[in-house]
C-alpha cells in the first residue's frame, strides 16, 4: 500500500507551537519562566478564559488574559517565539485589545488621582524641621 506522492507546495506546514510559560516569558510578561508557570498554575494567566497547564501549546490567534497588580490585560497572540529578545521584539508577539487598553488606562488614571490626595512624607524630618515642629507644639 503506497501513498501517492504529493507536491511540496500542497503540504501544509504545521503552525509553530510554543509552551505557554515560555511564550509568557518571551513576551516579557514575567521575568522568569518559573514565575510564568506559577502564574499559570494559580490561574492568573489564562488562554481563552480557561485555565491551562504551563506546557499548553500557544498558537497565533489565541486570546490570552493576564492578571497583574489587580489589572486584567487581554491580548491576542500575533506571533510565537521561544526566545526572549528585546522589548520591541516582545511587543511584536501580541496585540492588546482596545477594551483592555481602555480599562488599563482608566485604572492608571484612578491610581494617579488617588495618589495625589494621599499625604506625602519625605521621610524623617531634618534637624531644622524638627526644631520648628517642637517650637510650634510648645507654644502656649
Amino acid at each position: 500500500m503506497t501513498r501517492p506522492d504529493r507536491d511540496a507546495d500542497s503540504r501544509e506546514t504545521p503552525a509553530p507551537r510554543v509552551r505557554y510559560d515560555k511564550w509568557l516569558w518571551a513576551a516579557r510578561f514575567y521575568k522568569t519562566r518559573s514565575l510564568a508557570a506559577q502564574a499559570i498554575d494559580v490561574g492568573q494567566a489564562r488562554i481563552g478564559g480557561a485555565r491551562v497547564k504551563p506546557a499548553h501549546a500557544v498558537r497565533t490567534g489565541d486570546e490570552v488574559s493576564i492578571r497583574r497588580r489587580g489589572i486584567v490585560v487581554e491580548v491576542i497572540v500575533t506571533a510565537v517565539s521561544d526566545r526572549r529578545g528585546s522589548a520591541t521584539d516582545a511587543a511584536n508577539l501580541y496585540q492588546e485589545t482596545p477594551a483592555s487598553v481602555a480599562v488599563r488606562e482608566a485604572e492608571d488614571r484612578a491610581r494617579r488621582e488617588a495618589a495625589a490626595f494621599e499625604p506625602r512624607f519625605a521621610g524623617r524630618p531634618t534637624k531644622r524641621e524638627r526644631r520648628r515642629l517642637e517650637d510650634f507644639l510648645n507654644e502656649p
